[in-house]
């Protein structure tokens, strides 16, 4: 019993845990949401959409407003785990690998769709997503069997 209140808290590897979660929100708004805004201002939205424009395909729209609309859920399920691991509830734990599990199977669905659908002349996974792809990979291997098997995260997400 004296162990496990010395592993209750937010410490140990959990402080790693944390920056990630409280980083992961402004990364996907730097990463995934800011680029949006040069897309809609610098005209880029219209070539991409617009019937007969050299860049046009049908499917640029829905694929862009299906993009920042997952991310915009992605920033708002990151800020709910956050609030879920500060307050050290006991569905922490699960929330924290679904939204991993999420993020990885859209970064792999969203990278087929657009090669697919509307760029099939270039790889699938080029360099850029080949990187993320295994950042996410990694994160999720080794963050997600921590949250299932840790004696601290058992201890400290009981409320």
């Amino acid at each position: 019993m004296a162990e496990e209140k010395n592993l209750e808290g937010l410490g140990g590897w959990l402080v790693l845990v944390g920056i990630g979660i409280v980083l992961s929100p402004l990364r996907i708004i730097v990463d995934n949401i800011l680029p949006y805004y040069s897309i809609l201002s610098d005209g880029t939205w219209d070539l991409l959409t617009t019937p007969g424009s050299e860049a046009y395909h049908p499917l640029w729209a829905p694929l862009l407003i299906g993009e920042s609309l997952i991310n915009g859920g992605l920033v708002l399920a990151c800020i709910f785990t956050a609030y879920l691991f500060f307050s050290k509830k006991k569905h922490f734990p699960m929330c924290y690998i679904g939204v991993h599990l999420f993020s990885l199977a859209f970064l792999l669905i969203d990278a087929v769709a657009v090669t697919a659908t509307v760029r099939p002349d270039i790889p699938v996974f080029d360099e850029e997503t080949r990187k993320e792809l295994a950042r996410s990979l990694v994160s999720f291997l080794i963050w997600c069997p921590y949250m299932l098997v840790s004696k601290r995260v058992k201890a400290t997400f009981v409320r």
